[in-house]
C-alpha cells in the first residue's frame, strides 16, 4: 500500500490546506496503491480512457498535446501534489498526455470511485472543482503571456512560478531547485524557438538574475526576476487542496 494518507509527507507543507480526520480516512479508502515509474514513462495518453487517477508524491513530469505534425506541445509541468487525470474522470478520455521526466512515485486512485467522492464528500468535491478552476485561470494567464510578453518576460515568469512552487514543496536547497526538463520543453511551453530560449537564458545568466544548467535552477536575484516577470515580490502563496 505504500505511504498511508495519515503520514503523507506532502500534508504538512503549508501550501496545502488542512484536511479533517474524515477527509484523511476517505482519501485512504479512495487510494488503491502506489506506482513507481522511471523517467520517460507515459502515465496517461491523449484520447485514452484511463481507469486510474494519480497524485505524485515524488518526482516531476509534464503534460503535453501531440499535434497533427507529430510534434509535441508542452502544456505545463507536473510537480509533487498535482492531481493527474481529472479530464479522464469527468470527460471519459484524456485531452492531453502526461509523461514522467524523472523517476516518480505516485498515489493511485480508482476513477470509478470519483462519483462516490462527489456524493459523500462535498468538501473534497469542491476541492476538485477548485483545482479545475485554478487550472483554467493559469491557462488564461498562459494565453495572455504568449500574446503580450516578450521572450525574457515569459521565461522570467515561468522561473518565478516554478521557484515558488518548489519553495512551497521544500524542493529548494542552497538556493537551487531541481528542474530536470530540457530547454526544448520550456521553449514549447512558452511558445518560443529553441534558439530564442537559449539566447534568453544566456542573457538572464549574464545579468546575474538566474541560471539553469545541469537540471538545476538557481535564482540569483529574485526581486529582479519578479520585476522582469511583471510580478510583485510580496505575493501571498495560494493555499491549495491536496488530493
Amino acid at each position: 500500500m505504500g505511504t498511508k494518507c495519515l503520514n503523507c509527507p506532502l500534508r504538512n507543507r503549508p501550501i496545502f490546506a488542512p484536511m479533517s480526520d474524515g477527509e484523511v480516512a476517505f482519501m485512504q479508502k479512495f487510494k488503491t496503491g502506489e506506482l513507481v515509474v522511471e523517467g520517460g514513462t507515459t502515465l496517461m495518453m491523449e484520447g485514452s480512457n484511463s481507469p486510474q487517477l494519480y497524485t505524485p508524491l515524488e518526482g516531476m513530469g509534464l503534460r503535453y498535446k501531440t499535434l497533427d505534425s507529430g510534434e509535441r506541445q508542452v502544456i505545463n509541468f507536473v510537480l509533487p501534489g498535482d492531481f493527474i487525470g481529472l479530464q479522464a474522470g469527468v470527460m471519459n478520455e484524456m485531452q492531453h498526455s502526461v509523461e514522467s521526466t524523472t523517476p516518480m512515485r505516485l498515489c493511485v486512485f480508482d476513477r470509478r470511485a470519483l462519483w462516490q467522492l462527489f456524493k459523500d464528500h462535498p468538501e473534497r468535491a469542491f476541492d476538485l472543482t477548485w483545482i479545475a478552476a485554478v487550472e483554467e485561470h493559469f491557462l488564461g494567464e498562459s494565453l495572455a503571456i504568449l500574446g503580450h510578453m516578450s521572450g525574457i518576460e515569459r521565461i522570467a515568469r515561468a522561473f518565478v512560478r516554478l521557484h515558488d512552487r518548489g519553495a512551497a514543496l521544500g524542493l529548494i536547497s542552497a538556493a537551487r531547485m531541481p528542474l530536470p526538463y530540457r530547454q526544448q520543453d520550456l521553449a514549447d511551453a512558452l511558445g518560443l524557438s529553441l534558439v530564442h530560449t537559449n539566447k534568453t537564458l544566456t542573457r538572464l545568466r549574464q545579468q546575474g538574475v538566474a541560471t539553469w544548467r545541469d537540471g538545476s535552477l538557481n535564482i540569483l536575484d529574485y526581486d529582479r526576476l519578479c520585476q522582469i516577470a511583471q510580478l510583485p515580490t510580496d505575493r501571498t502563496p495560494m493555499t491549495r487542496p491536496l488530493i
